[in-house]
């Protein structure tokens, strides 16, 4: 299975055997209490969330941030933001461990380049010492954390389309780097789903940064399938302390 998602990241015909041993693999499982899975991220996440949302029901019960009516709305409450609003997020919620897994992302908000200053919107400083500080938070709430890596960004696209901040490639390389040190210094599994999403090829997009629905469709059956081998008994041993999929440069 771990070959499978290795192969998987670089290689999109696979996709749709991906999905399909996804959902046989679990009916044979005939499971009686069903994990609970929270997930905190940014707009991909949202824009991908139907489809994963799909996938893994009668797998997993699934809930994720919302707005305060409930919907998951990319430009209200519903999307975690930078890390400082996750970590904001992550505080606030109560009782202590009510997930059996907390599915989190945030980078792309981060890394956010002023048009004038160029200054960051998370210093890279201040991003790593909030990811710390998420991972504690997310120890008192779920019994299990996994990371998922910042998508990647086209710089021409992305500040020829969008004329309000900036984002480069360079940051979303520097900021994966950082999380990576962080999540493997804690053991925590990682979803890349930059090296993924970079695989299969630059016409991904449909405006600056977010992506097609085939591809949002592709990046829910890679998560769904990193989330299965994660949840079972020999995924949990295999999978601890390291990527899901390997990053390929």
């Amino acid at each position: 299975m771990q070959e499978m998602l290795r192969f998987a990241q670089h290689d999109s015909i696979q996709i749709d055997f991906l999905v399909f041993i996804y959902y046989r693999i679990p009916i044979a499982m005939n499971l009686s209490t069903l994990p609970a899975l929270h997930i905190v991220g940014d707009s991909i996440s949202i824009h991908y969330d139907p489809y994963l949302q799909t996938m893994l029901a009668d797998v997993m019960t699934y809930s994720r941030k919302t707005a305060l009516d409930g919907s998951t709305d990319d430009t209200g409450a519903a999307n975690g933001g930078d890390s400082s609003m996750v970590l904001d997020y992550l505080r606030a919620l109560q009782p202590d461990r009510p997930f059996d897994v907390l599915l989190i992302n945030c980078g792309l908000h981060d890394i956010k380049r002023d048009m004038t200053t160029h200054a960051l919107q998370v210093p890279l400083e201040r991003y790593e010492a909030n990811l710390r500080e998420i991972l504690a938070q997310a120890q008192r709430l779920a019994a299990r954390t996994i990371w998922v890596c910042t998508t990647p960004v086209i710089d021409e696209r992305h500040n020829r389309l969008n004329t309000t901040f900036q984002r480069f490639e360079a940051d979303v390389e520097a900021y994966n780097a950082a999380a990576d040190r962080i999540m493997q210094q804690h053991d925590i599994m990682t979803i890349d789903l930059f090296t993924f999403t970079r695989h299969l090829g630059p016409d991904v997009y449909v405006d600056h940064v977010h992506f097609t629905d085939e591809v949002r469709a592709q990046q829910a059956a890679f998560i769904a399938e990193c989330l299965f081998v994660a949840t079972t008994a020999a995924g949990v041993e295999a999978s601890a302390g390291t990527a899901a999929s390997e990053r390929a440069g």
